[in-house]
């Protein structure tokens, strides 16, 4: 395991967590600062001493050796894995020019020393100054902040006023200077990955170019010489993408923090100063507090970030009751009391301000916040996987595969934007769409085109390979061999709904045949890997770590090109199982889409009243009644049940599970085989079949079922957060319990309680209990 990444939103909080995840990068800096000035000292003694040379070389090799690399994050790339495997390679090759003593290169010291002590001068001590910075304003904020607390609450307002604005900006300063240093430190790790083995690379070169011995070896090394050489500027261009979008999203936050908050477990959680009793009198003492409406437990943990460690043992209590301390029974500010179950005695704890108060108290009053989550910052416009998407894509592509496959710098050189809004508005014209099939106007540049065609897929409502699915790709490229990667890929692609896979389909297709021109086109696989994989497969949330996965999706679209006739024309070697089997459900262009609409859909089964799926379901009516009078004629045909996909609802796209082994001859409401209790899925698409088989019709959702439908009235958990947009919709945190819950007349809602009040909930938003 690296280190793990440091996030923007964490400066914020400032928790334990946080710090010890920023000590961990310190003590790397410095062990890596600690390194490099041993190498340096090892290289110059090398240069200097002809007559210790092969001491000084063993020397060196074990220093190489010995180091090892920590990189962010929970994977390592191939390339990163050649770099962290370069160091040994390099100690083999000297280890083996042990017993030849030759001298050194005259410029040993300008290609190894000068680039290392210059990566520490200016880059581990621009971390070391920042780190100063840093625990400087800790000190100061944390300082005003206690003297703040510590005034009195009988003092005039102006004074008060005039303080709480004094220690805004203070607070504001610190936060800045915070998110500076985190930068800096993800900054200087990232670099060290290039900038501290490239010195060395070149010196082992220079050495080869003397060793009278060393030519034979320098032909055995040439191979990895090479593949080194690549993953080191793969991962400089990697860097150079990376940090650009690390350093934007720092740029956001600093703007607004609060619109890019991080979605906690917790209720609320926070710095709370808790007022304990001691032999001498009372003392206030500081803690980091986390707060879990569903169990109701406060757990306190002693911590002071001046210190840098814990006061104690952390304690975890029961919430009882909450209560507001008035001004004028405590002299001290922001208070408020908290009855515990399982502890006797009131806690008395004073919150950082009015606003910080404010927000505790609605948490323990069962209030619950709402938490903004990270809505793709595309706009949605009218772009959809339908007839007219397809066939905007397919001109784009047609265009580009008769006109300008050989452009070099295909898809990376972007057209000017109101050329490229001003072609997308022509194509996306219904009139304008049924004119022209193929062909796109020859006024339109190419550079315009391929522009329009990654525009248009992020335009989508969501990426073309789904949210729900990203982090599966990504750990598939995290796989060790290649092998595991194509196969875990290959599997994923045929989950995602019909339309997604056939529009996938085509577009690797056509980035095929750009890669097998990239002689004129110079656009490689690993090229259109990192155009488009930003683009199929975005993230829900724009986090640090979300920044650093960046490489493994251009990974999972090289795989897809280079695999694209395997993963696309044949079957996955694994068979899908039904709870692989998701249901697709696609938004109605006439009808609004409930709030929310935007979550990844997860596994869940969900009910509906009788009336509502005679409805619903009358396309199956005729072969129910057919499984009524003869079950087993069906089960002996060689065709299945074949439901006019056509039908009244054209939401409802189905999938087929697994047949059962029998069928009742009449089921009855409350069966499993009964059309009023469905299981419902997440977008996904069947598993492919043979077009001849018998066994590729369809079957309706109804046929895959719950085993305990019986009861009208469940319980039912909250998969993801959601605000109530209606006053006859419920408000809700993930992990919220509802209670009777049941079908509403509302398409794609349920009707469940939730303390006492009554109210609808989307019904991808839950999960059966």
């Amino acid at each position: 395991m690296g280190l793990p990444a440091l996030e923007f939103s964490d400066c914020c909080l400032d928790s334990p967590h946080f710090r010890e995840t920023l000590k961990s990068h310190e003590a790397e800096l410095d062990k890596t600062n600690k390194f490099i000035k041993e190498l340096i000292k090892d290289g110059k003694s090398l240069i200097s001493a002809l007559k210790n040379l092969s001491s000084a070389k063993r020397k060196f090799a074990d220093s190489l050796n010995e180091f090892k690399f920590q990189c962010i994050g929970d994977a390592e790339t191939d390339d990163e894995m050649c770099i962290a495997r370069s160091l040994q390679e390099f100690a083999t090759v000297l280890r083996n020019l042990e017993d030849e003593r030759i001298r050194m290169i005259e410029n040993a010291s300008e290609v190894l020393i000068t680039p290392l002590e210059k990566f520490r001068k200016e880059q581990i001590g621009a971390a070391k100054e920042a780190k100063k910075k840093y625990d400087k304003e800790t000190e100061k904020y944390c300082g005003i902040l206690e003297k703040h607390l510590n005034l009195s609450s009988k003092k005039k307002e102006s004074q008060l006023q005039e303080a709480d604005s004094q220690v805004d900006l203070v607070r504001q300063h610190f936060y800045e200077v915070s998110l500076e240093y985190v930068f800096k430190v993800q900054e200087v790790q990232e670099r060290k990955m290039f900038e501290f083995v490239e010195p060395l690379l070149a010196f082992l070169q220079g050495l080869f170019t003397f060793y009278h011995h060393g030519y034979e070896l320098a032909k055995d090394f040439g191979d990895f010489k090479t593949q080194l050489t690549i993953s080191i500027q793969n991962t400089r261009n990697r860097f150079e993408g990376t940090r650009s979008e690390v350093e934007s999203l720092m740029k956001k936050m600093k703007e607004n923090p609060l619109e890019h908050k991080t979605i906690s477990p917790y209720t609320m959680e926070g710095y709370l100063y808790v007022q304990e009793k001691r032999h001498f009198g009372t003392s206030w003492v500081k803690h980091y507090c986390t707060y879990q409406r569903d169990s109701k437990q406060i757990t306190m943990v002693p911590f002071d970030q001046k210190s840098g460690g814990k006061g104690g043992e952390d304690e975890s209590v029961t919430l009882k009751s909450c209560t507001r301390r008035k001004t004028d029974s405590i002299e001290k500010r922001f208070c408020f009391d908290v009855e515990a179950v399982d502890r006797p005695g009131v806690i008395t704890m004073q919150a950082l301000s009015e606003e910080d108060r404010r927000l505790w108290m609605e948490a323990m009053d069962g209030r619950e916040p709402v938490y903004n989550s990270n809505k793709d910052s595309q706009s949605e416009g009218t772009a959809q996987l339908d007839s007219i998407g397809f066939s905007i894509i397919r001109k784009c592509i047609h265009a580009v595969e008769t006109r300008g496959i050989n452009e070099q710098g295909l898809y990376r050189i972007v057209g000017v934007n109101s050329r490229v809004q001003k072609l997308l508005s022509v194509l996306m014209d219904p009139k304008t769409a049924s004119e022209t099939e193929t062909d796109i106007c020859a006024e339109w540049e190419i550079k315009t085109i391929t522009s329009a065609l990654k525009t248009y897929l992020r335009m989508l409502p969501g990426p073309l390979m789904m949210y729900q699915f990203q982090r599966s790709f990504i750990k598939a490229a995290k796989l060790e061999n290649q092998e595991s990667r194509v196969s875990e890929i290959h599997s994923l692609v045929h989950r995602l709904p019909e339309k997604n896979r056939q529009m996938l389909q085509l577009l690797m297709n056509h980035l095929a045949n750009v890669a097998n021109n990239h002689k004129q086109n110079l656009m490689t696989v690993a090229n259109l890997g990192v155009v488009f994989g930003p683009t199929l497969l975005r993230p829900q949330e724009e986090t640090v770590a979300a920044i650093m996965d960046i490489k493994f999706q251009n990974i999972v679209i090289e795989i897809l090109i280079e695999n694209h006739e395997k993963i696309f024309n044949t079957v996955p070697d694994m068979p899908l199982t039904n709870a692989q089997l998701h249901l697709s459900r696609k938004k109605s262009s006439d009808s609004k889409p409930p709030s929310c609409s935007e979550r990844p859909l997860t596994l869940f089964h969900t009910v509906q009243s009788t009336e509502k799926q005679e409805q619903r379901n009358s396309i199956i009516n005729s072969s129910l009644e057919s499984v009524s009078s003869n079950p087993n004629s069906i089960l002996n045909s060689s065709s299945s049940l074949q439901p006019n996909m056509n039908s009244s609802d054209p939401d409802l796209a189905v999938v087929k599970p697994a047949r059962p082994n029998s069928l009742p001859p009449n089921p009855s409401p409350t069966s499993p085989l009964s059309p009023s209790w469905p299981m419902f899925s997440a977008p996904s698409s069947p598993m492919p079949t043979s077009s001849t088989s018998s066994d590729s019709s369809p079957v309706r959702p109804e046929e895959a079922v719950h085993e305990d439908s019986s009861t009208p009235f469940r319980k039912a958990k909250a998969l993801y957060a959601c605000k109530a947009e209606h006053d006859s919709e419920l408000s809700f945190t993930a992990g919220t319990v509802f209670d009777n819950v049941h079908p509403s007349q509302e398409p794609g809602w349920l009707e469940g309680t939730l303390n006492g009040k009554t109210g609808l909930i989307p019904e991808n938003y839950v999960e059966f209990l």
